[in-house]
């Protein structure tokens, strides 16, 4: 997990530093760091959020073992599967 505010200190930095992250294909999903929800890159929410509560994953894996869950509006079929895994865990 790489939290936004770490990867540089300008704006400019960091849209640098991310970019070429997401090429090289170590950064494939962000997250939410106060509701610890995960998504696509290009969801809206994601895009509203601010820097300092921003984080990045390089997959799925990843953002699962840090207790992340799938966004509702751009992974509904993950959330969805997240979520009926809470109300009926298996044993």
């Amino acid at each position: 997990m790489i939290n936004h505010t770490d990867i540089g200190r300008t704006l400019k930095e960091r849209k640098k530093a991310i970019g070429s992250l997401i090429r090289k294909g170590d950064v494939t999903l962000g997250g939410y760091k106060k509701a610890k929800i995960y998504g696509l890159l290009t969801c809206s929410s994601g895009k509203r959020m601010k820097v300092e509560n921003r984080v990045f994953f390089k997959d799925e894996a990843e953002a699962l073992s840090n207790g992340y869950r799938p966004c509702g509006r751009c992974l509904p079929e993950k959330y969805q599967i997240w979520k009926v895994s809470q109300y009926y865990p298996t044993a």
